[in-house]
């Protein structure tokens, strides 16, 4: 492109004109235009010839013509999933085809958080904490600082670790991040220190989310050194993650009693909370040992069927309020909607997670706001009897019948799903499942043997004449087959007609 120039429309028809080289790229011309017009970048994409466009593209690869118009167009503010794969050095892992790591990201996650969820998953590695030594008898320990390489884009510094994914120009698809590593003059004790204050916000945001493990940045006394010999001169690695800690596992038998206090206004009894995996009190219950359902043994009074005057009139009003046009909600109705969706779900401070397995046997645990849908497969996978088979977990929510559950360690459950209060999840073995996990109990023989079967209280039965009595005259004479008006009904008259 010969161009120097590009000019951007936004959506209330101004236009700015953006200074261009061929190796700038489309992700920081949206900043620019978006800067100039006073708009924020995540929120916008470009558009050619409405034809969007690859923001991690540069300009010499667009294919745009000379002095293009770009349109701003609006997006989505739902993140949305990246497939991630990071190229780490081979001489950080034993095995050569172990040199490349996958995993799914929002859109919104910044490149130190990926680094940072990759070194979580993998205790051996540490991509943000390295340092090396130099010197001779003094010997003085120096940082060693990540560089990543993003498509012919070079992220160095802690500013350019804290861009997103949707800052490059990915807001969907996928991306290959290439890692090194290079010296630097930095204290080793004075780029801990600059971390925790570049990131403590993201971190913070990270950890509570459940997606990356503590940050020690901070605190070189946990430091675990463990030495490694390079081409040159000394490497030390130190490992500044904390070790994770268990806490909040007491307060959570607390709160599993006040699940059974909540269990016992349902008419359900309350049984004592056993442990579970991780040391975790859970509620186990058996399916019924009875064949015919509890509610087929209650008597009934078959005039609560019958449809009367009132069901038609119901009836009728709601096709009615169905049959008229409904004006959709604007964006500004559509986004204080969502304010007040993820308003009520930020008071969530916890939720009761109920998993019926396919033998019906069924698993009560309280997780908090911040565990993930990893997490929650990580606890049922822990308590099946072949855990290494493949299994899915759905729900059901206002988005459909039946949602699955994502297999994913950045979807929360409480923001991302929606959870709140009480949820049912559905456990159901995949196609590749074995024919023997199929038929054998789902949950471990430990787990199963402290089963216990639910108790409802019964209800007792209530008499037909008594509830006749209650309804009033009229429900007596309908019962008892008195006699009532003669003459045609009003409603049924044709019109002229007395």
């Amino acid at each position: 492109m010969s161009s120097s120039h590009v000019v951007v429309i936004d959506p209330r028809v101004k236009r700015v004109t953006v200074k261009v080289t061929p190796s700038r790229f489309l992700s920081d011309i949206l900043k620019e235009a978006c800067t100039k017009l006073g708009l924020e970048a995540g929120q916008y994409t470009l558009k050619h010839s409405k034809k969007q466009l690859d923001l991690s593209c540069p300009i010499r690869l667009s294919g745009l013509p000379s002095g293009a118009k770009l349109e701003l167009v609006q997006i989505s503010q739902s993140p949305s999933p990246v497939s991630v794969a990071l190229q780490i050095p081979d001489n950080l892992v034993s095995d050569a085809s172990k040199a490349r790591l996958t995993n799914k990201f929002s859109s919104t996650t910044s490149i130190w958080i990926i680094l940072r969820r990759f070194e979580s998953e993998n205790q051996s590695l540490n991509f943000t904490a390295r340092g090396f030594t130099v010197g001779g008898i003094t010997e003085r320990l120096l940082y060693q600082a990540p560089v990543v390489q993003a498509m012919g884009r070079e992220l160095s510094s802690f500013t350019d670790m804290q861009m997103t994914l949707r800052d490059l120009g990915y807001n969907s698809g996928s991306i290959l991040l290439r890692l090194s590593f290079k010296p630097t003059a930095k204290p080793f004790e004075e780029a801990m220190l600059e971390i925790s204050q570049y990131f403590k916000d993201i971190e913070n945001t990270g950890v509570a989310s459940g997606s990356l493990p503590e940050d020690a940045a901070s605190s070189s006394s946990t430091a675990n050194a463990a030495m490694s010999q390079g081409n040159n001169g000394k490497d030390v690695v130190l490992d500044t993650r904390a070790e994770k800690t268990h806490d909040g596992e007491a307060s959570e038998t607390g709160q599993l009693d006040e699940q059974s206090s909540n269990l016992e206004e349902l008419g359900v009894s309350a049984d004592e909370p056993v442990v579970g995996p991780g040391q975790r009190p859970v509620l186990i219950y058996a399916p019924s040992s009875n064949s015919t359902p509890q509610a087929a043994t209650y008597d009934f009074n078959a005039a609560d069927y019958e449809p009367t005057i009132d069901h038609a009139k119901l009836h009728q009003a709601r096709l009615s309020s169905t049959a008229q046009n409904r004006r959709l909600l604007s964006d500004a109705e559509l986004a204080a909607k969502q304010r007040a969706t993820s308003e009520r779900l930020a008071k969530v401070t916890d939720i009761d997670v109920k998993i019926r397995y396919p033998d019906e046997m069924q698993v009560v645990r309280r997780f908090s706001s911040t565990d993930s849908a990893a997490s929650l497969y990580d606890f049922a996978s822990s308590t099946l009897k072949h855990r290494d088979e493949p299994f899915s977990l759905s729900f059901k929510s206002s988005k459909g019948p039946n949602m699955t559950v994502p297999r994913d360690a950045n979807v929360i459950l409480v923001k991302d799903l929606g959870f709140e209060g009480r949820m049912l999840i559905t456990l159901a073995w995949d196609e590749g499942a074995s024919t023997q996990a199929r038929n054998d109990g789902a949950l471990k023989d430990e787990y199963a043997e402290m089963a216990k079967e639910i108790k409802v209280q019964e209800i007792q039965a209530v008499q037909v004449a008594e509830e006749q009595e209650k309804r009033g005259g009229k429900g007596k004479e309908r019962a008892t087959g008195g006699e009532q008006k003669k003459g045609m009904p009003k409603w049924f008259k044709l019109p002229g007609r007395k």
